[in-house]
This record gives structure tokens, C-alpha cells and sequence, in this order.
């Protein structure tokens, strides 16, 4: 399926030399929205709006739709396209969405429009949990992290994930999700808030 891009400012999901962007259509069915909102196009399939910290309900439109590629932090992005819909949203336009990025080679996980969406919503309080029990003296970062590789399978654990994708980056998400759901699990545990007043200083 064709895709026009719209590009203002540096896009998570997509960032320079991504093969997705060489994709792109003067003339596409759909238009994706990276880095900042656009206006959206009625006579198009869908505009698909990559999405941040807000809920896609900030943009209007039957054939609006939010996304996200998941990324750890600083990692690269992964496989995995987060699909915002909403009880209004037309189904022409979330099958022209899942096509689109199916076809690019995405994985595609359809959700309801709440802030984090799926994978930040069940990792956020994980990594919380873990960088308390750290500072509790539960036990070490290896310790913690090789039950959770070798008990639970993971491919790596908490402790070095949420390190590798930067603790400042993990303050961030986790604080516009305490913001919103005032769920004590996603208070940013102590280190990252340290991280983000760390990044702050410049230091």
C-alpha cells in the first residue's frame, strides 16, 4: 500500500535512515504523521499520527489513528507497531493501517487509546519495581537480572534493559504515566528521578 510522509521534527519510530522512509509516495492512499500532528486529509484511507506521551483523542478525525513503534530508550526501534484506535474510528481506515505497516514488515498490535498503550503500560512498573528492590538490597543488579533470564526465560533482564535504554528516558514515560493513572507502580523509582535531575544539570 502507498504512503505519502509528512515529516516535522525527528521521529522514535522511524529515525534517519530507517528503510520505512524510503518507502514513502508523493501520491499515497495513506498519510503517516511523524514527529508532529498534521492536519488530516478526508479524502485519504487513514492519517496515521505517531504518537508520544499523548492520548490519540487530542486528534480528531474518523480516519485518524495513533502509533508507536516500541523502542527501549535509546535502543533501536523494534519490530513492533503499537495501533491507536478509538470506538469511533472507521474500520476502513484501521485496515488500510495494519496493511500499510504489515506490508513494510511490522508486527501490528491493535489498542484502546490510553496513555503508554500496551508494552509501556506492563513494563514501566516492572522496571519501578525492580530498581526499588536495588535500592532495598534485595539483591544485585546480576542477581536480579539472571532469575529473570533463567527463571522466566527473558532475554536479558529489568536491571540491564532499562539501563541500556536509559534510566532518564524510563523517569519520562513513567512519569507521564503516574501523571495520568496515579498508580503508585509508576512513580519513577529513585535512580531514575536522579537520572532525569542528572540530565537537567547537564551533568
Amino acid at each position: 500500500m502507498r504512503y505519502t510522509l509528512i515529516r516535522q521534527g525527528a521521529s522514535r519510530s522511524f529515525p534517519d535512515g530507517d528503510s520505512f522512509l524510503d518507502g514513502a509516495s508523493a501520491e499515497g492512499e495513506v498519510v503517516v504523521c511523524l514527529g508532529a500532528p498534521h492536519e488530516p486529509d478526508p479524502t485519504k484511507k487513514a492519517t496515521l499520527i505517531e504518537l508520544g506521551a499523548e492520548c490519540l483523542g487530542v486528534h480528531t478525525g474518523a480516519n485518524v489513528l495513533g502509533f508507536a513503534r516500541y523502542r527501549n530508550g535509546d535502543d533501536p526501534p523494534s519490530q513492533l507497531i503499537e495501533l491507536v484506535v478509538q470506538p469511533n474510528s472507521d474500520p476502513g481506515a484501521i485496515e488500510a493501517a495494519q496493511k500499510l505497516f504489515e506490508e513494510a514488515g511490522f508486527e501490528v498490535a491493535v489498542c484502546a487509546d490510553q496513555a503508554g498503550r500496551i508494552v509501556d503500560r506492563l513494563v514501566r512498573p516492572v522496571y519501578n519495581a525492580a530498581l526499588r528492590f536495588l535500592d532495598e538490597g534485595l539483591a544485585s543488579a546480576a542477581a536480579m537480572d539472571a532469575t529473570c533470564r533463567l527463571g522466566l526465560g527473558y532475554p536479558d533482564g529489568p536491571i540491564e534493559r532499562v539501563m541500556r535504554g536509559g534510566l532518564a528516558h524510563h523517569h519520562d514515560v513513567s512519569k507521564a504515566l503516574f501523571e495520568v493513572y496515579g498508580a503508585t507502580a509508576y512513580a519513577p523509582a529513585r535512580r531514575a528521578v536522579v537520572a532525569a535531575q542528572r540530565r537537567e544539570k547537564g551533568s
